[in-house]
Protein backbone atom coordinates (compact mmCIF):
# COMPACT_ATOMS: atom_id res chain seq x y z
CA UNK A 1 0.00 0.00 0.00
CA UNK A 2 2.83 2.26 0.46
CA UNK A 3 4.37 2.11 -3.10
CA UNK A 4 0.84 2.87 -4.13
CA UNK A 5 1.17 6.27 -2.06
CA UNK A 6 4.86 6.70 -3.38
CA UNK A 7 3.43 7.01 -7.49
CA UNK A 8 1.05 9.46 -6.49
CA UNK A 9 3.12 11.76 -4.62
CA UNK A 10 3.22 15.18 -6.25
CA UNK A 11 6.22 16.21 -8.83
CA UNK A 12 9.30 18.42 -7.14
CA UNK A 13 8.04 20.83 -9.62
CA UNK A 14 5.05 22.19 -11.19
CA UNK A 15 5.52 21.04 -15.37
CA UNK A 16 5.23 24.15 -18.03
CA UNK A 17 2.38 22.82 -19.36
CA UNK A 18 -0.49 21.14 -19.07
CA UNK A 19 -3.04 21.50 -15.97
CA UNK A 20 -3.03 21.36 -12.48
CA UNK A 21 -5.40 21.03 -9.48
CA UNK A 22 -4.77 23.39 -6.82
CA UNK A 23 -3.46 20.41 -4.87
CA UNK A 24 -0.54 20.05 -6.83
CA UNK A 25 0.62 23.43 -7.02
CA UNK A 26 -0.30 24.24 -3.09
CA UNK A 27 3.42 23.92 -2.25
CA UNK A 28 4.40 26.66 -4.51
CA UNK A 29 1.17 28.89 -3.84
CA UNK A 30 2.20 32.30 -1.09
CA UNK A 31 -2.07 32.37 -0.64
CA UNK A 32 -4.14 29.60 0.41
CA UNK A 33 -6.96 27.76 -1.61
CA UNK A 34 -9.95 30.16 -0.18
CA UNK A 35 -7.33 33.58 -0.92
CA UNK A 36 -6.55 32.16 -4.50
CA UNK A 37 -10.30 31.27 -5.57
CA UNK A 38 -11.04 35.73 -4.77
CA UNK A 39 -7.84 36.52 -6.30
CA UNK A 40 -9.16 34.19 -9.57
CA UNK A 41 -12.39 35.88 -9.39
CA UNK A 42 -11.11 39.09 -9.45
CA UNK A 43 -8.64 38.58 -12.35
CA UNK A 44 -5.62 38.88 -10.07
CA UNK A 45 -4.98 35.00 -10.26
CA UNK A 46 -5.44 32.17 -13.03
CA UNK A 47 -9.60 31.41 -13.78
CA UNK A 48 -10.40 27.98 -12.92
CA UNK A 49 -11.07 25.41 -15.79
CA UNK A 50 -13.83 23.29 -14.38
CA UNK A 51 -14.26 19.50 -15.72
CA UNK A 52 -17.53 18.88 -13.60
CA UNK A 53 -19.08 19.56 -10.65
CA UNK A 54 -15.75 18.92 -8.35
CA UNK A 55 -13.06 18.97 -10.52
CA UNK A 56 -11.12 21.97 -11.30
CA UNK A 57 -7.95 22.86 -13.23
CA UNK A 58 -5.73 25.47 -13.76
CA UNK A 59 -3.24 25.83 -16.70
CA UNK A 60 0.40 25.70 -15.75
CA UNK A 61 1.59 28.19 -18.40
CA UNK A 62 -0.57 30.98 -16.70
CA UNK A 63 0.03 29.55 -12.91
CA UNK A 64 3.89 30.28 -13.92
CA UNK A 65 2.83 33.63 -14.97
CA UNK A 66 1.37 34.31 -11.37
CA UNK A 67 3.78 32.60 -9.38
CA UNK A 68 6.58 34.54 -11.34
CA UNK A 69 4.98 38.16 -10.02
CA UNK A 70 1.73 37.36 -7.95
CA UNK A 71 1.21 41.65 -7.40
CA UNK A 72 1.53 42.45 -11.52
CA UNK A 73 -0.33 39.02 -12.58
CA UNK A 74 -3.22 39.95 -15.26
CA UNK A 75 -5.08 37.31 -17.12
CA UNK A 76 -3.54 36.80 -20.46
CA UNK A 77 -6.13 37.33 -23.55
Amino acid sequence: MSAKKENQSTPAVLPLTGKSRFSAFKQYSPVSRETFRKLSLAGRAPHPERLGIRCTYYDNGELHKWLAAPANYSLSK
